[in-house]
């Protein structure tokens, strides 16, 4: 699909509001906004996320997570009592099975976790640790944005999904690198 071009500003959200697929106009803090845009947020940090990985298998699935972003951000972003959303706009059980087998792949070469890990270790582990946060506040806006205008099942899955595979990933980077992971000190000393 190529996307006609135009002019990179337009003007008409300069008093705070923006158009839904559809066309409706909406204040820029609606619950709506705040869902897709903190998947937008999300699917940057998987790209700078990617620019730190060198393991092509791992580059791809996050290649293919960022795509089914822009799946969900377009889904997000239609007004769906008035607009239908094109045909394959959607997050299916392929997807969620998808990140499911990545992590069950994945936690079956960690050790096991004892502890509650402290983000960071190196740059690549510590990125996933971020997205994996700006997923849980993603997850977050969805839920928030599903108590009034209803989200798909699936959808929600794999949101919550893939903030799991993030955290495991994060690990796997941590032990690639030789690395120790840091763990909590439960005693609050």
């Amino acid at each position: 699909m190529e996307i006609k071009k135009s002019t990179v500003y337009t003007k008409t959200g300069d008093k705070g509001t923006t158009s839904l697929v559809g066309g409706t106009r909406i204040i820029k803090s609606d619950d709506r906004l705040e869902a897709y845009g903190s998947i937008d947020e999300l699917n940057s940090f998987i790209g700078l996320l990617n620019c730190h990985i060198e393991n092509k298998e791992v580059k791809d699935l996050l290649i293919f997570i960022q795509n089914k972003l822009f799946t969900i951000g377009s889904i997000l972003a239609t007004e769906n009592e008035e607009t239908a959303l094109k045909y394959g706009c959607k997050i299916n059980t392929d997807d969620i099975i998808t990140l499911e087998n990545e992590i069950d792949k994945i936690d079956s070469q960690l050790p096991k976790m004892r502890f509650f890990i402290i983000p960071g270790g190196n740059q690549s582990c510590a990125l996933a640790h971020v997205c994996r946060t700006v997923c849980r506040r993603a997850e977050r806006r969805i839920i928030t944005l599903n108590s009034q205008n209803p989200i798909d099942d699936n959808l929600m899955m794999f949101i919550n999904r893939l903030s799991d595979f993030l955290f495991v990933l994060s690990r796997k980077l941590t032990l690639e690198q030789n690395q120790s992971e840091s763990f909590w000190n439960k005693g609050c000393d």
